[in-house]
């Protein structure tokens, strides 16, 4: 542990998640905006304990945290809408991971490292903040005030450079972290997901009826491929996944993974550590053909927000892809009530099952200033270029014109 002082707040950079108390992580982490569930130190300590995501991958973790040091009478008048905060109370956490490579962050930075090397310069080790392997949109820099937030930014520049990190990423933030970090220099970088929406349907049917003919008829010729396939699923939820159900799952999961010449970056003990530490963030959908088990799909739920996650599958199916990762999940949505519905990354075909465009931001320091006057150019560039894209994607949306 490295503990520094600044401006009345006591800095310290921590080895593992296990060095701070989950209750004070995830009580700070309620407090953000955008809180999602792999924010939760439950989460982040599985990627860690399970050895998914450590020094031997190419994460080593680094938890910087801010607690208050002695606070002046004034300082407790700066925000009286919050409760009085005492000195060594946590006000400011992020992770940082330390990383020899840019693989599992979904926000591709390889040509910048290409260039860094083609001039004779280390970009890695550079620090990321993100959930490992997730590209779900949310708090990344958690914090007490807008105050904190700019200090945990600061302190983490400051860190940067005692160790000669290349460069710093906050990944898929919220929009209280891109405030705070485009008030702070850093430079902001767009993508873009695919999102689905609620319009408080009653069924399936009720939201095909928001689509135009041709992809409610697409949807509609999909769905019934698979059903005249013989398969059928049914969806389990919490605590009614058991071990069996998860171990099918990662069969599934890893076989997609290997099937595309990789191996997966989740291991098999992750997922059970979310079984006993985080069992009512998930759901699970299962395809049985001739009464066996051949598919399945897993999203996570928190807050009346669905995410896609995984799916995999033991046989071929045509359209099985579009039932597993989108049919089913937005069928169960409407079912329980959930608001929203978020697809991951990439992925221009989920549009036509009505899974809409947003834009998704990620914040960057760069060490160097030449190359972060070079970032900032080609960014200039590539953002014109997503603002065209999203253009032309809300001109071929496959909702009914009003």
């Amino acid at each position: 542990m490295k503990e520094f002082n600044s401006n009345n707040y006591v800095i310290e950079l921590l080895g593992s998640m296990r060095d701070i108390l989950a209750q004070d992580w995830d009580d700070l982490l309620a407090q953000q905006t955008e809180p999602t569930p792999f924010m939760r130190h439950a989460y982040l300590l599985a990627m860690e304990e399970s050895g998914s995501a450590t020094p031997d991958t190419g994460w080593q973790l680094q938890v910087l945290t801010l607690r208050h040091g002695d606070i002046p009478d004034t300082e407790q008048t700066v925000e009286p809408a919050q409760q009085p905060r005492k000195a060594g109370q946590l006000a400011g956490a992020m992770v940082l991971y330390i990383k020899p490579h840019s693989y599992g962050e979904y926000v591709f930075d390889w040509a910048w490292a290409d260039a860094y090397q083609r001039h004779g310069l280390n970009y890695y080790p550079k620090a990321v903040t993100a959930v490992p392997f997730t590209p779900v949109p949310g708090t990344r820099l958690l914090a007490d005030s807008d105050v904190s937030r700019a200090a945990l930014l600061e302190a983490a520049v400051a860190v940067a450079k005692q160790e000669a990190w290349s460069s710093l990423h906050v990944l898929f933030l919220s929009a209280s972290d891109k405030q705070a970090t485009e008030s702070a220099g850093w430079l902001s970088r767009h993508t873009v997901q695919f999102h689905w929406h609620n319009k408080s349907f009653q069924d399936f049917d009720q939201f095909l009826q928001t689509l135009n003919q041709e992809k409610r008829k697409k949807i509609k010729q999909e769905r019934r491929k698979v059903n005249d396939a013989g398969v059928r699923f049914h969806a389990l939820a919490g605590e009614n996944i058991q071990s069996a159900d998860w171990d099918f799952f990662y069969k599934c999961y890893a076989q997609t993974y290997f099937e595309h010449g990789n191996a997966p970056y989740l291991n098999r003990d992750f997922f059970q550590r979310m079984q006993h530490n985080m069992p009512h963030n998930w759901v699970l959908f299962i395809a049985e053909k001739d009464g066996q088990r051949m598919a399945c799909s897993l999203i996570g739920v928190d807050n009346k927000v669905a995410y896609g996650r995984y799916w995999g599958a033991l046989e071929r199916v045509d359209c099985l892809h579009f039932e597993a990762c989108y049919y089913q999940p937005i069928e169960w949505c409407i079912q329980n009530g959930i608001e929203r519905f978020e697809g991951g990354a990439q992925g221009e075909h989920k549009m036509a099952r009505a899974l809409m465009p947003i834009k998704a931001s990620s914040a960057h320091w760069l060490a160097h200033p030449s190359f972060a006057d070079a970032v900032e150019k080609y960014l200039e560039r590539e953002g014109h270029g997503i603002e065209a894209y999203l253009e032309n994607l809300e001109a071929r949306s496959p909702l009914k014109e009003k």
